[in-house]
């Protein structure tokens, strides 16, 4: 063999990622967030590169099924769900 072999029970399941702990609190904070309003996370204090947490951020709301958005500015960074008028029930027209 050219690689050491393990047994399968012994190899990690699931992912857990750099980036996990403060997608799993602005996760937390976006489920709370009221309509209208956004997440001001302060770019100093995220450690992280910003389009490192972007990407990360897009990812696990993608897998999430929430649309979001982000903005920035020079010191912090913006995060919001992207809410939808509600639809208009379709009508028969006589």
């Amino acid at each position: 063999m050219n690689f050491p072999v393990i047994a399968l029970n012994a190899v990690p399941q699931g992912r857990h990622t750099k980036h996990r702990d403060i997608m799993d609190r602005i996760l937390a904070d976006l489920s709370r967030l009221p309509n209208g309003s956004a997440l001001k996370l302060p770019i100093s204090k995220l450690d992280a590169k910003l389009a490192n947490l972007r990407s990360a951020l897009n990812r696990v709301c993608r897998a999430e099924g929430l649309e979001v958005r982000t903005s920035t500015d020079s010191a912090n960074l913006y995060v919001w769900r992207l809410t939808r008028p509600p639809r208009r029930k379709a009508t028969k027209q006589d």
